[in-house]
C-alpha cells in the first residue's frame, strides 16, 4: 500500500476528491496551534507538579478530589467516570493501582450489587490534603494569575462551548455504553 506525505493544505485539497473541507484560515490556524500547544503542555506540567510535590499523578489527584467533593467520600464508579469525563475501563485500571497504594477502597454497591462503590481511605484523604495546597498554588500561578477576570470569563465560555461541541459530535464516550459525559470534570 502506497502512502503519500501531505506537505501543504493545497496538496491535501488535491487528494480529496469528495466535498471540499472547510480549511482553516490563517487566524484559525494560529488559534488551533495555540490551543494544541496548550493542551499538549498543560497536562504534563500539572502531572510533573503533582508528582514532584506529592507523589500523586494528575489522574490520581483528580479521583481523590472528586471523592472529597462528596460528604462521605464515596461514589459509584460509573458516576466518577462521568464526572471525570473518562471511560469506565480507564478508570477501572487507575482504581486498581490506587487501591494497591491504599488511597481508595472498592466494594460492591449495597444499593445495586452490579455497581461498585469507590471510597476514600484515610491515606487517600491525607494524600489529597497534603497535595491540594501546592496544586492550587500551581494552578493559580499558571492560569489565574496569567489572565484578567475578563479573560478568565472568556476562557470559561470557550471551554464550555468546545466541550459541548465535542460531546455533541459523539467523538467521546464516557461509559461502556457510549453514554455522554453529563457532568463537569474535576481538576
Amino acid at each position: 500500500m502506497e502512502t503519500h506525505a501531505v506537505r501543504t493544505q493545497a496538496e491535501a485539497r488535491d487528494l480529496v476528491p469528495t466535498s471540499e473541507p472547510r480549511w482553516l484560515d490563517e487566524r484559525e490556524h494560529e488559534v488551533w496551534l495555540a490551543l494544541r500547544h496548550l493542551l499538549w503542555g498543560l497536562q504534563p506540567a500539572v502531572d510533573r507538579q503533582l508528582l514532584h510535590d506529592s507523589g500523586l499523578s494528575g489522574p490520581e489527584y483528580s479521583v481523590l478530589a472528586t471523592l472529597t467533593e462528596n460528604p462521605d467520600g464515596v461514589l459509584r464508579s460509573g458516576t466518577a467516570a462521568r464526572m471525570l469525563g473518562w471511560g469506565r475501563s480507564r478508570l477501572s485500571h487507575l482504581l486498581r493501582r490506587m487501591e494497591g497504594k491504599g488511597l481508595i477502597s472498592r466494594a460492591c454497591s449495597p444499593e445495586d450489587g452490579r455497581g461498585q462503590d469507590i471510597a476514600l481511605t484515610p491515606a487517600g484523604r491525607e494524600a489529597i490534603i497534603e497535595a491540594a495546597p501546592g496544586h492550587v498554588g500551581f494552578v493559580r500561578s499558571i492560569v489565574f494569575d496569567a489572565l484578567t477576570q475578563e479573560q478568565q470569563d472568556s476562557l470559561l465560555e470557550a471551554c464550555q462551548r468546545i466541550s459541548a461541541a465535542i460531546e455533541a459530535s459523539g467523538a467521546i464516550e464516557c461509559d461502556a455504553d457510549g453514554g455522554p459525559c453529563d457532568a463537569e470534570p474535576t481538576a
